[in-house]
């Protein structure tokens, strides 16, 4: 049995590698990584080839540069939408018995500051949220073409294979430092942001239960619970025994791209999944790493 992971070397797929190993796949791991398989997402020849001569039972596309920065406009357009384009014709025509995962973002929904549902209407805020409302409509075309197309829609989740551009990872990072002697400052913008601080390692066990479904093809992965960046500054820095403002600088001129991003979890929660790893757990997790 085989699973290709499009996107293998980021914290999800790294959590879902592992997942699929254990339940007994042979796992196809896809990326710019040099140990993995050379195949570009964005070139149709490669991927279809890749799909006609492996016929996998599960596909996961997780591959994307995870920004809403306009520069990055090409590169997601072309990874995220013409790569779930390629999958999905590929699968049409060589392998249409394969499931299929495409992963969404809570960003391309409207958000109005409560909990976003995944039946709420698509809002292309940014950049990287039209690359993936056009990959959601792309997945719902060839859904109706006899595909079985799953979408998972990611908010906030972090773990320690996180890089340190993301904010708990960066902040984890500074706490380790400071508990090793380090007398550094940490700048950061808007602390009253609230989001979701979900381990990597429970979302995927999401995306396997998604996917083993007949009926329900798309859904929120994620568990609901909001925290503010000054609660997560908070308990890190109590797990170490300091004070956070000893350490961090605030910069009042900062606009966040939004002040609340949380989700309603019912649908995938209604499916028997919950979030195993709390908040603390993870902020610990990710200190010690």
């Amino acid at each position: 049995m085989i699973a290709i992971i499009f996107g293998a070397r980021g914290q999800d797929g790294y959590y879902l590698t592992t997942l699929l190993q254990e339940q007994g796949y042979t796992v196809i791991g896809v990326s710019r990584a040099a140990n993995d398989l050379s195949t570009d997402i964005t070139n149709y020849e490669n991927v279809s080839a890749l799909i006609k001569n492996t016929s996998p039972v599960y596909i996961f596309h997780l591959a994307a540069n995870s920004t809403t920065r306009h520069d990055a406009l090409f590169e997601n357009h072309e990874t995220i939408s013409t790569g779930t384009l390629n999958i999905l014709e590929a699968v049409k025509n060589f392998s249409p018995r394969t499931k299929v995962f495409i992963s969404g973002s809570g960003l391309q929904f409207v958000n109005q500051n409560k909990a976003i549902k995944e039946t709420d209407n698509f809002e292309a805020r940014d950049a990287y949220s039209v690359s993936r409302i056009h990959s959601v409509y792309a997945a719902r075309y060839y859904r109706r073409l006899g595909l079985q197309v799953y979408v998972g829609y990611f908010f906030n989740h972090d773990s320690p294979r996180r890089t340190e551009r993301h904010m708990a990872k960066k902040i984890t990072a500074f706490v380790s430092r400071i508990a090793a002697g380090n007398t550094e400052k940490l700048e950061i913008g808007d602390i009253t942001v609230i989001k979701e601080w979900t381990f990597a390692g429970d979302i995927v066990k999401g995306i396997w239960c998604l996917v083993q479904q007949q009926d329900i093809f798309e859904a929120n992965i994620a568990s609901g619970l909001g925290y503010s960046i000054e609660d997560w500054l908070v308990t890190c820095f109590e797990i170490i025994g300091k004070d956070w403002e000893d350490y961090v600088v605030l910069k009042n001129d900062f606009k966040p791209e939004y002040q609340q991003l949380v989700a309603d979890p019912a649908t995938i929660l209604s499916l028997g999944w919950q979030p195993e790893v709390s908040f603390k757990q993870l902020a610990k997790m990710m200190i010690a790493e």
